[in-house]
């Protein structure tokens, strides 16, 4: 079985290059502190196998995540509101890792960042 983790970054908030790339960094980590040991280690060996998409839209988002943290570990970043986006406002989430079969279920219609 292939996992992989899936991370879905706001387009809507014209966050620059650097700010997505801090964000997307967030919600990884945010994420692996909700998946057992044996699922980390099992995914680190198969390569950690990323994906990064695009959503646009907080509502959408939020539905996404509510969704998404029923079945899988799961993480949602809200942003500090030191540079680019007010404090508090959800940046993106990271989902899994996780089976890449059930992720593509949740995920698959999005498109890549």
């Amino acid at each position: 079985m292939t996992l992989k983790q899936a991370i879905v970054v706001r387009t809507d908030l014209k966050m620059g290059k650097g700010k997505i790339a801090s964000q997307a960094a967030h919600a990884s980590v945010a994420a692996l502190d909700r998946v057992t040991t044996a699922a980390y280690d099992a995914w680190v060996s198969g390569g950690m196998k990323k994906i990064v998409l695009r959503i646009n839209g907080k509502k959408t988002l939020l539905d996404l995540f509510n969704k998404a943290k029923r079945k899988f570990p799961a993480a949602l970043v809200k942003d500090a509101g030191l540079t680019q986006v007010k404090a508090g406002e959800p940046t993106c989430i990271a989902i899994g890792p996780a089976a890449e079969v059930d992720l593509d279920m949740l995920t698959g219609k999005l498109r890549l960042l």
